[in-house]
């Protein structure tokens, strides 16, 4: 049995994106809550640090930080986009929320490095695989997961990171920072008509971006497959020092915003296979970071059994 910490900081609560917005604070109090109520010995909730914001510079410009931080409102809220397509909001409490998002995946790459654990779950929001290099969008401000990539290619020396996205939407800001860095490869499991509209399987970067884009309504058993034999092979062959997870559950069949039938035990399924990998590879450091999922029971059921997926052996 392994244990793994659930990182994780209260003003992530803080972050308000306006009446019925489908990104919402009782998502994460909900998995909180879950986690909580299962009282399993191997799971630990911490709180974490906030980002620094020269390590959130390793990805984002300053001049893009500093006009994003410029534009919170002191009250009420904001949009970055124009309507009809405003859904990412700044809020007065919007600085914290994300440097305290984004601070947990940095202080999982430092736990992880220090040999404090192998596996961290980064309970946040606002999520990030959306955001690009200077631009926010689909809810995501800051991009979580790059910035942790680049803070342990900086100050641990790692040289092969794989991050792996079965959230349902592309991560088209993943991709975006990676496109052309071969110590990095980004595979992507996704569903083809729904936002953001990229990630197809003829967006390669430099052989190091791997894109299976699926119809809507595919079946737990058709994505499982699918994901066995067309994200997995690649990154065995890559041979990764560690993994980091792009963990959303909106491919879940009640989730609102899409339209794939997964079941919530076939996140552990997908989340074992992973472990599987990173035990033969990189000693088992995973760090799976909180992106999307907008049904509240579904996230409950779905996260429980990614994080007992691995938990157990």
């Amino acid at each position: 049995m392994n244990t793994i910490i659930v990182y994780t900081h209260p003003d992530c609560l803080l972050k308000f994106n306006g009446v019925n917005h489908p990104e919402k604070r009782e998502r994460l109090i909900s998995i909180l809550n879950s986690i909580k109520n299962l009282k399993h010995p191997n799971i630990k909730i911490l709180k974490s640090d906030y980002a620094a914001i020269e390590d959130i510079y390793l990805v984002h410009p300053k001049n893009y930080i500093n006009d994003l931080f410029k534009k919170i409102p002191n009250n009420n809220i904001v949009s970055l986009e124009e309507e009809p397509y405003a859904d990412t909001f700044l809020c007065p409490d919007s600085k914290n929320a994300i440097l305290a998002s984004c601070g947990a995946g940095i202080t999982a790459a430092k736990s992880i490095m220090r040999n404090d654990e192998k596996l961290f779950f980064c309970a946040i929001r606002p999520p990030g695989h959306h955001a690009e290099i200077s631009r926010a969008n689909g809810f995501c401000f800051v991009n979580n997961i790059a910035v942790t990539a680049r803070f342990l290619q900086k100050n641990y020396k790692i040289k092969r990171i794989s991050i792996i996205d079965f959230d349902i939407h592309h991560g088209n800001g993943t991709q975006q920072i990676f496109y052309n860095d071969k110590n990095i490869i980004y595979s992507s499991i996704h569903q083809t008509d729904i936002f953001p509209g990229s990630g197809k399987i003829d967006e390669t970067g430099n052989g190091n971006i791997f894109n299976v884009p699926i119809k809507p309504n595919t079946t737990s058993f058709e994505f499982i497959d699918i994901f066995k034999n067309n994200i997995l092979p690649d990154i065995e062959n890559f041979k990764p020092e560690i993994i980091l997870i792009s963990a959303g559950f909106d491919g879940h069949r009640l989730d609102p915003l899409a339209s794939t039938n997964l079941e919530s035990i076939d996140f552990y399924t997908i989340t074992k296979m992973i472990k599987d990998i990173s035990n033969n590879y990189c000693d088992g450091r995973i760090i799976s970071f909180f992106e999307g999922g907008y049904n509240i029971k579904a996230l409950e059921d779905s996260i429980i059994k990614h994080l007992l997926a691995m938990v157990e052996n």
